[in-house]
């Protein structure tokens, strides 16, 4: 027997509950008496640590749904390696399609933003651009910059739903208004200081961000942005990307560019 066929046909039995065995090892191995306890312990952690990392989408639908589409996801992408930490990142495009999930629209949205935050937490360190380094630069020289997303940074937009909002309300423990206006919306999660943070975001620097994402220059992406919201106020956005400490300067190398995740 290959050791791949081992592992597959281990791992299949491990988090596969209600498909019976095909070969008489693993007849053998569900039939010892501790197999049951070891399945239902690493099903138990699997679905602790998604738990853990969407704990907004918990609050929307509560413990007892939240942990049964958990054990649901984790018997179809059971985990790679023992990091629980960094498990679970497929799970907001598990739950647009799935089914008891559908008279919630804006749920794979949240657990994107649930996501995002894990990412934030994980990334790597970097430098970065705050307004006294922009304050230093030749005037003549910024059209042609190309400034980096930071490798914390992680930025979505959700069409048709006011998913931050709502994830930040759930968030910070807050009140929705009464008055929400149900339209889509967009948010960025920056870690300036060793802390995960938030803030809305407009459709203008979601674009912005995206076309640093792919390396344009200054210039290019303040077009971008400018073509996206012609009124938008690119001094403003600018400074608000500068203080949430969303962008590296140039040569910087970043090790990865979330790019922004579009729910529709």
């Amino acid at each position: 027997m290959q050791l791949t066929d081992f592992q597959d046909g281990f791992s299949a039995a491990l988090l596969g509950a209600g498909h019976p065995p095909t070969t008489a090892w693993l007849v053998a191995l569900e039939a010892q008496p501790g197999f049951a306890v070891y399945r239902n312990t690493v099903l138990k952690g699997c679905v602790d640590a998604l738990q853990a990392s969407y704990p907004t989408v918990c609050q929307l639908v509560g413990e007892g749904w939240f942990r049964a589409a958990a054990a649901v996801y984790a018997r179809q992408q059971p985990p790679c390696d023992g990091l629980l930490v960094d498990y679970g990142a497929g799970f907001g495009d598990f739950l647009a399609g799935f089914e008891p999930a559908a008279g919630l629209p804006y749920l794979p949205a949240i657990a994107r933003l649930d996501r995002g935050w894990t990412e934030c937490h994980l990334a790597a360190d970097a430098t970065a651009v705050d307004r006294a380094w922009w304050g230093r630069q030749a005037p003549e020289t910024l059209p042609a910059l190309q400034l980096h997303p930071h490798p914390a940074a992680h930025w979505t937009w959700c069409n048709g739903h006011p998913a931050y909002r709502l994830w930040q309300s759930h968030r910070e423990g807050l009140a929705l208004p009464e008055s929400l206006a149900w339209a889509g919306d967009g948010g960025l999660l920056t870690r300036p200081h060793a802390e995960v943070t938030w803030r809305p975001l407009s459709r203008a620097g979601v674009a912005f961000l995206d076309a640093c994402a792919e390396g344009q220059t200054l210039e290019a992406a303040a077009t971008r942005a400018l073509d996206t919201d012609p009124a938008t106020d690119f001094a403003a956005l600018l400074g608000t990307l500068l203080d949430a400490g969303a962008l590296v300067p140039p040569h910087s190398h970043p090790h990865s560019h979330p790019q922004a995740e579009e729910a529709p």
